[in-house]
């Protein structure tokens, strides 16, 4: 505790909501962060869109590439609600590498854990179909995130944040909500959403994907 303490006091520093930590391709900025407290989304523009893909808490760390690879930043991040931000220069991050094996063990085990999700963000991604891509992203919401309750599922997103994380816009994505909504598979819920039930949830996307593929069957 008292370690942390003078972390905090030594590199912890208030960042207020909308606060821009770095932005894609900015090549100056080479610290990395640790949220202490609060939400930072990381953002990237794919084609036109930007999209977020990811929102991060309380312990978790951004920017470490920029400050591993020393090249210019891959994604934007932005402060989401106000926080406190532990912020490390590459000379720090780079001693507390080499002196502390934990630290180098967490790293690496947080690094592979995002490049797993990075691959299955791309592959959903690359789906071309926007209504399955908006399932797809709340099967693994499910999986990454799901609380079980009352035979079903909480997922703590916001139908903002569903139709980013899917790369979809408002208009393109209403339809489906609405569709899942009345065959209720889905509740909306004030800060997330309930899904009643994940076979039902995959056997709708198995209808879409066969409607892709042979059209409506008169």
């Amino acid at each position: 505790m008292a370690e942390q303490d003078a972390l905090l006091k030594k590199f912890g520093r208030e960042f207020v909501k909308g606060t821009f930590l770095f932005r894609e391709g900015d090549s100056e900025s080479k610290e990395m962060y640790v949220i202490h407290k609060g939400k930072v989304k990381i953002i990237k523009t794919i084609g036109d869109k930007e999209t977020v893909l990811a929102t991060f808490g309380q312990g978790e760390f951004i920017g470490e590439m920029a400050t591993l690879c020393n090249k210019p930043r891959s994604a934007t991040a932005e402060v989401v609600e106000d926080s406190i931000l532990l912020v490390i220069d590459t000379k720090t991050f780079e001693m507390m590498i080499k002196n502390n094996n934990e630290v180098a063990f967490r790293m690496i085990t947080k690094l592979a854990d995002r490049l797993q999700e990075a691959d299955k963000r791309i592959e959903i991604l690359m789906i071309k179909d926007s209504n399955s891509r908006v399932i797809h992203v709340i099967e693994r919401l499910i999986e990454t995130d799901g609380e079980e309750k009352d035979n079903g599922f909480v997922i703590h997103v916001t139908l903002d944040e569903l139709y980013n994380k899917a790369g979809v816009s408002v208009d393109h994505a209403t339809e489906i909500i609405e569709k899942l909504k009345k065959a209720n598979i889905i509740q909306i819920l004030d800060k997330g959403m309930f899904v009643t039930s994940k076979d039902k949830l995959k056997m709708f996307l198995e209808f879409l994907i066969l409607k892709e593929q042979f059209g409506d069957l008169d």
